[in-house]
């Protein structure tokens, strides 16, 4: 026993001395630094979200640069925030996250998550520090059920905008395309949502279910109207979530979920004309 407790001695000594007599710092948080994870509005068309940062110490703490770390979402590499934050009950630290891992078969339960940050504590050296995130936090459950949702209703078939679109009065008409991707089941189309800049209705003012694209059929096309939601200027000039339109629908009897249409470039281009010329805003 006496031989074994002097050989671990020994080898403390040993990988004291392999890292220059210093022991490898502790991944706690500075005391009284605590985070967690909000997402505004603008904040889910970059794909972004919020590293809320409370530091209830008296220290100020310097946050070089910032990461989440979960195995519900691709890690991305730590993003640069230099930030020296005093006291505060909440500053925001803002970061992109990586594509949810989704389940071909299901919605996976969100796992465990922690942020990964280098960070400077008062006039001490900068060292890695991880930041525990409560588990399971409602934000990240929140994302892999959307994001896993429009995963697997894509799966069966996708919903895009059709190339052609031509003004009638004071809207906007064009097609949706639902394309079958695999599985022979129906998949119902149950609504059209709009966006912060626009309305879409279908023409034939059905709702729930809008349309259905029948067992075995490859292909079906929902005639759509669009008008504006508003029609002021500032409106136009912060559309950072003009064209997210999502459209919620089933695969068979399963559970209703919803994806993210976008119209492409061209179109969008087309909707911003017309929006401009039926608000009087452009020039």
């Amino acid at each position: 026993m006496e031989r074994t407790r002097a050989w671990g001695a020994i080898t403390a000594l040993f990988t004291l001395a392999a890292c220059g007599g210093q022991a490898t710092e502790s991944p706690a948080p500075p005391p009284g630094v605590s985070v967690s994870l909000n997402q505004w509005r603008s904040d889910e068309a970059a794909h972004e979200l919020e590293v809320s940062v409370r530091n209830d110490g008296d220290a100020p703490v310097r946050f070089l640069d910032v990461q989440l770390v979960t195995g519900s979402f691709a890690t991305l590499p730590p993003t640069r925030v230099d930030s020296t934050l005093g006291r505060t009950p909440r500053t925001d630290l803002r970061i992109p996250y990586g594509e949810a891992r989704c389940d071909p078969a299901t919605i996976p339960p969100v796992r465990p998550a922690v942020v990964v940050a280098n960070v400077q504590a008062g006039e001490g050296p900068a060292h890695r520090v991880e930041f525990p995130v409560r588990h399971p936090d409602p934000l990240l459950a929140g994302l892999v059920k959307a994001e896993c949702g429009a995963y697997l209703l894509r799966l069966a078939a996708d919903v895009t905008f059709g190339d052609t679109w031509t003004r009638a009065g004071r809207t906007l008409r064009g097609v949706l395309l639902v394309t079958r991707k695999r599985g022979a089941e129906p998949v119902t189309i149950d609504e059209l949502g709009g966006t912060t800049h626009y309305d879409m209705r279908p023409l034939s003012g059905r709702s729930r279910p809008v349309a259905v694209l029948e067992a075995g059929t490859p292909r079906l096309e929902i005639p759509v109207e669009v008008t504006p939601a508003r029609c002021d200027w500032h409106a136009f000039a912060e559309a950072k979530k003009a064209y997210l339109f999502p459209i919620y629908g089933r695969v068979g009897a399963g559970e209703r979920r919803y994806l993210i249409a976008t119209p492409p470039a061209p179109v969008q281009r087309t909707f911003l004309s017309y929006a401009e010329d039926v608000c009087g805003v452009g020039g």
